[in-house]
């Protein structure tokens, strides 16, 4: 449902790339905009980590990647990224259950090690753009 929302919101989310003002100027609502798509995204967070804990991470991290590979339009972005996240936690649930057989290694465990450094890395390249 919330991805149903926020792809019914992608023109919005494009506009503000640009900022609040330009997203103004482009005719978006944007207290209203930003009171619906920050609800339901918060709620999809509470949801996802009463349910599936610290492996929710990984939504930090993806978003960015599959960005670099289809573009920065939203009405692409946001259903390739949950496409992304699916398969990127069934392949690290995989190696959770495989790497020490027989023994399994908790899910947010691997997605940590994977997840930590990647986001180092953005928020590492985030802060070199801004400086530049």
């Amino acid at each position: 449902v919330v991805l149903l929302v926020c792809a019914a919101h992608a023109h919005a989310l494009d506009a503000f790339a640009f900022g609040q003002d330009a997203a103004a100027t482009l005719g978006v609502h944007v207290a209203r905009t930003r009171l619906i798509l920050l609800s339901v995204t918060a709620l999809l967070t509470a949801a996802l980590v009463s349910s599936a804990g610290a492996i929710g991470f990984v939504g930090l991290v993806l978003p960015h990647v599959t960005r670099a590979l289809v573009g920065p339009g939203h009405a692409r972005l946001l259903p390739v990224t949950a496409l992304t996240g699916a398969v990127f936690l069934v392949w690290v649930d995989t190696l959770a259950r495989t790497a020490l057989d027989p023994q399994e290694v908790p899910v947010g465990v691997v997605t940590s090690l994977i997840g930590v450094p990647a986001f180092l890395l953005v928020l590492y390249r985030s802060r070199k753009v801004t400086t530049s």
